[in-house]
Order: C-alpha cells, then sequence, then structure tokens
C-alpha cells in the first residue's frame, strides 16, 4: 500500500502543478522538479527510487491526507485525477502511443541531462511528445485556468510536460495495484499509509 500511496502523491503533486501553472503561469521549480526527473527514470527500482526518495513526494502525500480527509480545497484537482487516472488505461491499451512515448523519451533524455530537466527545451520537446501522442487519446484531459497564460505556448508545453509526468505516475500506480476502488473502498488504509 505504501508504493501504492507513493505513486498516487506524485500523481497529486504533478496535477497540482498543473492547476498551479495554468492559473499563475509558475510553477513550484522544487515539485516541478520531481515530476519531470520521475518521466525520464523509467526503469527505477521502486516507486521511491522513481521520485528521488520519499521526501520528494512530501507536497502529494500532503494533497492526499487533506482529500482523504475531505479538506481538499481545489475542487478541480480530483476531476483532474480522475482524467488522468482514466486516460492511463487507454494509453497502456493503446501500445502504439505508449510505444511511441516511450521512444520520445529516450530521445529527449540526452538533452535533459545535458540542459536540465525543468529547461524551457525540454520542456518544450516534452510539450511537443505529449501533443502529438497522448492527447490523441480519450478522454482527454482538459485543464482549466487563466486564459493569459493558456494562450502562451510555452505554458501550455509546460503544462503538457506535467501532464505527461502525471500520466507516468498513474502508470506507476496501477503497476503497484492501485484502481479507482481505492478511493471508494480503502481510504482508511490510505490515509494509515500516508
Amino acid at each position: 500500500m505504501e508504493d501504492r500511496v507513493l505513486a498516487l502523491a506524485g500523481m497529486a503533486q504533478a496535477l497540482k502543478q498543473v492547476r498551479r501553472i495554468a492559473e499563475t503561469g509558475q510553477a513550484d521549480a522544487a515539485v516541478l522538479s520531481t515530476s519531470l526527473d520521475s518521466v525520464f527514470r523509467i526503469d527505477a527500482s521502486s516507486p521511491e527510487a522513481v521520485y528521488g526518495g520519499r521526501d520528494a513526494v512530501v507536497p502529494g502525500l500532503m494533497l492526499l491526507r487533506d482529500y482523504f480527509g475531505n479538506q481538499g480545497s481545489d475542487p478541480l484537482l480530483p476531476k483532474l485525477g480522475l482524467a488522468v487516472a482514466q486516460l492511463e488505461r487507454r494509453f497502456i491499451q493503446d501500445r502504439a502511443v505508449s510505444g511511441e512515448v516511450h521512444h520520445g523519451i529516450l530521445e529527449i533524455k540526452p538533452k535533459a541531462e545535458q540542459l536540465g530537466h525543468t529547461h524551457p527545451e525540454v520542456l518544450a520537446a516534452l510539450g511537443a511528445l505529449y501533443a502529438d501522442t497522448v492527447s490523441h487519446l480519450r478522454p482527454k484531459v482538459m485543464v482549466q485556468g487563466n486564459p493569459h497564460y493558456l494562450g502562451q505556448a510555452n505554458v501550455v508545453a509546460e503544462i503538457r510536460a506535467v501532464l505527461l509526468a502525471s500520466l507516468r505516475s498513474a502508470v506507476l500506480w496501477r503497476q503497484m495495484g492501485g484502481s479507482l476502488w481505492d478511493f471508494l473502498l480503502r481510504r482508511q488504509q490510505m490515509l494509515r499509509a500516508i
């Protein structure tokens, strides 16, 4: 259950950044870095290793704690989470798209290692990869926010890059045995694990 919760926390904090970028045009640099690092850690040995340690997902764990305790402050965040969880099913079933994303990440990785995972060129490349592949799957993940920021190409690319990170966490969550039943039947177990 702990590994499952770590993966879910990774997804939650990535989606919180999506919301933040869409509303303010700015991300929390540390959380953004954790999310984007996870995209490139394809063959990590554990969920902890995907995020670079448990401490890196503390913001996501706090979001989950608030959500499971009915204290969540952003009503759009759970809706985004559900959309990404549903998208993950389609993504895994569509081998062509998931293969293309895998290949694309491996192609971008050298540039990310050279410039840094949060460099604008890397964000643009990841955003383009998402737009060319995942964005064609249904359901589409609809991000609401400030039209001023959502009209800027660099902001949209960053949002798509972080959506890719949230999808990576959703895949990991499912690999760890996660399912939508967790939210209905295992709330107390999840809270204890948090």
